[in-house]
């Protein structure tokens, strides 16, 4: 019994010290009274940590106190921010101005902070001058006499001219001397700034830290690192994005010198976090008729530790669908800065088996070949290869050999691959084909150009536009492998109409794939909640019996509706449609999937 006692007791206890302690939370009231524009309103609110500590439930006395006090500081700054430098801010916790309330001073509650704010008269620019300048600095349109003096506009000015200096190679230019005067009776702000460029720097040490399955020597190849050169920002940029584009790596990060050296030149640091060196991936898809896609790669990012990659992609269409399946295994091994830091040599290989309304095929093609960075939006490969294929389609069963010239280039301004809401991407190629063993020569050209153009509020509305273009010269359809003709309808070109649904009448019941393609598709993606969309759309496509006519082939078209639910890997896809115009296809056509449709 007495031990029951002493359990309850120590129970009570145990209640009332958490009671005590829980008292230290509570509730305030805040009041603000800001003499300011809207403008300046909501800075001074946004700027206050009393407003956004009042948004938690509960504070304890001390938080409420420390964020009290620091926010004399953070309005000043704010009103500053506005270009008022003759504010006038007051701060009381129930009556008594916080910045008399001493530090050590225990109170017991809080139950009212109230903020007063009179930001004063708008100061302008005065006489402001900035100096010296190289010739191509273009100073801030709002360093000027007459302008709002708004604080952050002086320090956008001296980036600006000291960012100058660095672009011409002054690596440590900075402010040497300031002069900054209010003047509260003419309400104007007076700035005088002396730029100390130093002298002119060149690239000295390359040092490396943190890389251990990296060989450093390839580092420094891929790096292209300029030593000896003079100075660049965008040098050191450039050597940054060589390194992380090769994926070996989880981070790059790039560090100058805190001084040059007494020949004036700039060490550089280069520290690493190396990735983890193999990754793998699935994907799925499903439309209907032509069924599910189900697609894997399994990927190591550094195969002999200078940052090679090899990479195998299989993928299996056609699951439950209307058609037969296909298969296909893909592999690809790159090895970055093989002829320069910016030419990569590559390998690939690929075998595939192909169960089209059209024809059966199966094919293996190897190739060697260069792929060039040539700016941040450019990119062209070449390569030489050899093809084979057995088919049979209705043209019989035959065979095709021939050794291949892939050509391409590609030009990417979108501002996201996965999910583009502006900008233009285009992409052009060209496959020269040789015939071995009989085969014809001939060519295949291809095309795809994509443009997203953002309107309204925030850019909720995105317009997207795309036109595919393609031509086979040289060979007629009979001599040309069928998985190089063209065909139209299906997920990847008009949706609502069937899979492949658009080729080549021969008559007599055989059809085949077209020697020419156009293909136009528009969307309207409207943003509905914070991570849904609804997309309405249009596709037409035409396919010719001849290269570069449209006079021997036929259209046909399909429209619908869509949603998109952004996550983190890319949207998720639903889409569905039916034909517009064409006698390909009846009836409703739905395709789910990951990622925009283009």
């Amino acid at each position: 019994m007495q031990n029951t006692v002493k359990f309850l007791r120590h129970i009570i206890v145990a209640g009332v010290f958490l009671t005590c302690a829980g008292s230290d939370s509570l509730a305030f009231d805040a009041r603000f009274q800001i003499t300011a524009n809207e403008t300046t309103e909501k800075a001074v609110t946004s700027a206050s940590l009393v407003f956004a500590i009042q948004q938690k439930e509960t504070a304890s006395t001390q938080e409420i106190l420390a964020a009290a006090r620091a926010d004399y500081r953070n309005i000043l700054q704010a009103l500053y921010a506005g270009g008022y430098y003759s504010g006038r801010i007051r701060i009381t916790v129930d009556g008594r101005e916080v910045a008399n309330i001493s530090p050590l001073e225990n109170l017991p509650h809080v139950d009212q902070v109230k903020i007063s704010v009179d930001a004063g008269q708008q100061f302008v620019f005065g006489q402001v001058k900035i100096s010296p300048l190289t010739n191509e600095t273009t100073l801030p349109k709002g360093f000027r006499e007459g302008v709002a003096a708004k604080s952050k506009m002086l320090g956008n000015t001296t980036r600006t001219v000291i960012d100058a200096w660095r672009d011409q190679g002054f690596a440590k230019a900075r402010v040497a001397d300031q002069k900054i005067v209010a003047d509260h009776r003419s309400a104007t702000l007076d700035a005088r700034f002396t730029i100390n460029p130093g002298p002119r720097a060149t690239f000295g040490e390359f040092v490396l830290t943190g890389n251990k399955a990296v060989r450093e020597k390839r580092i420094r190849e891929i790096a292209g690192f300029p030593e000896g050169r003079v100075f660049s920002p965008a040098a050191l940029d450039t050597v940054a994005t060589r390194l992380r584009r090769t994926g070996a790596f989880r981070s790059v990060s790039l560090s100058e010198a805190d001084n040059l050296h007494s020949n004036d030149t700039l060490d550089i640091a280069a520290h690493f976090v190396e990735a983890k060196p193999r990754r793998f991936g699935i994907g799925a898809e499903l439309s209907s008729p032509e069924g599910g896609r189900l697609s894997g790669f399994w990927l190591h990012r550094n195969l002999l530790g200078g940052a090679e990659r090899l990479r195998f992609d299989g993928e299996v269409a056609g699951l439950f669908g209307t058609t037969g399946l296909d298969y296909s295994l893909a592999g690809r091994f790159e090895r970055p800065a093989t002829f320069g830091p910016d030419i990569s040599l590559f390998i690939t290989g690929e075998i595939a088996e192909l169960d089209e309304p059209d024809y059966f095929s199966r094919q293996v093609q190897l190739s060697l070949g260069l792929s060039a960075i040539l700016s941040d939006q450019l990119v062209a490969d070449a390569s030489v290869g050899y093809r084979y294929s057995d088919v049979t389609d209705d043209f019989g069963d035959r065979s095709f050999t021939h050794l291949v010239v892939p050509l391409s280039a590609t030009y990417d301004r979108r501002n996201s691959g996965i999910n583009p809401t502006g900008g233009y991407y285009a992409q052009v190629s060209a496959m020269p084909y040789l015939g071995l063993n009989g085969s014809a020569n001939g060519a295949q050209l291809t095309g795809d150009m994509r443009g997203y153009w953002g309107i309204g509020e925030a850019g909720k509305i995105i317009l997207a536009g795309r036109l595919q273009f393609g031509n086979i010269l040289g060979s007629s359809l009979a001599q040309t492998p069928p998985d190089l003709l063209f065909y139209s309808g299906g997920g990847g070109s008009v949706r609502g109409q069937p899979y492949q649904s658009l080729d080549v009448d021969l008559g007599g019941g055989n059809s085949s794939g077209g020697r020419s393609i156009l293909g136009i598709s528009t969307e309207i993606r409207t943003l509905v909640f914070r991570k849904t969309s609804v997309v309405g759309f249009f596709d037409a496509g035409f396919v010719g019996a001849d290269g570069f006519s449209t006079d021997n082939g036929a259209w046909h078209s399909g429209a619908g509706i869509g949603l998109r639910y952004e996550t983190g890997i890319g949207p998720i896809r639903f889409d569905i449609a039916a034909p517009v115009s064409g006698d390909t296809g009846e009836g409703v056509q739905f395709y789910v999937g990951i990622g925009q449709a283009f």
